[in-house]
């Protein structure tokens, strides 16, 4: 079972929570989830964010909310998103509103995250898939480690992806927070 909390220097990453409802679906009816199929009305963000509540108690391990520590104010949400037994687990990370992004924020979560799921979950790898058009989670997807494997299917849930392979184990070996 994965950790309520996670921290990092400027960030708390912790379970999602009702009062996640309202920001998340700011976010779900903007342009910003262009990439992951949006925008979404209200009624599908209310469905999105119960299905990451969902995963927790299926799975044991899910998606974070990262919040400001100093304000509490949500910033996006990252970590393992496993739709099918089968496949591995997906890495994802998402910043929620515009004016967030370029502070280094998805870095720092996605990176705790990956330590945390080195250790504590003991994946070897996790896969973060993502469209061709999504320079940015490209780059992050990269610096994480990511690899680009072109003859990886994309899964039937996301099949315009490409598949960047991020293997776990050097996470072992950072220092633990």
């Amino acid at each position: 079972m994965s950790k309520k909390t996670i921290q990092t220097d400027r960030l708390t990453l912790r379970r999602p929570r009702p009062s996640d409802l309202e920001p998340y679906t700011a976010y779900c009816r903007g342009d910003r989830t262009t990439f992951v199929g949006g925008p979404h009305d209200g009624v599908e963000a209310f469905n999105k964010l119960s299905a990451i509540i969902g995963h927790w108690q299926l799975r044991g391990f899910g998606r974070y909310i990262f919040v400001e520590t100093a304000t509490e104010r949500p910033i996006g949400h990252v970590g393992a998103l496993q739709m099918d037994a089968d496949w591995e687990p997906d890495m994802t990370w998402s910043i929620w509103h515009g004016d967030d992004e370029g502070k280094g924020y998805a870095f720092e979560a996605s990176r705790a995250y990956c330590e945390h799921a080195a250790r504590e979950l003991q994946f070897p790898k996790m896969a973060a898939r993502i469209v061709r058009q999504n320079h940015a989670s490209i780059r992050l997807a990269e610096q994480l480690g990511g690899v680009l494997n072109s003859r990886s299917p994309a899964p039937p849930w996301f099949p315009d992806a490409m598949t960047y392979e991020i293997d776990l184990q050097h996470y072992n070996h950072t220092v633990a927070r």
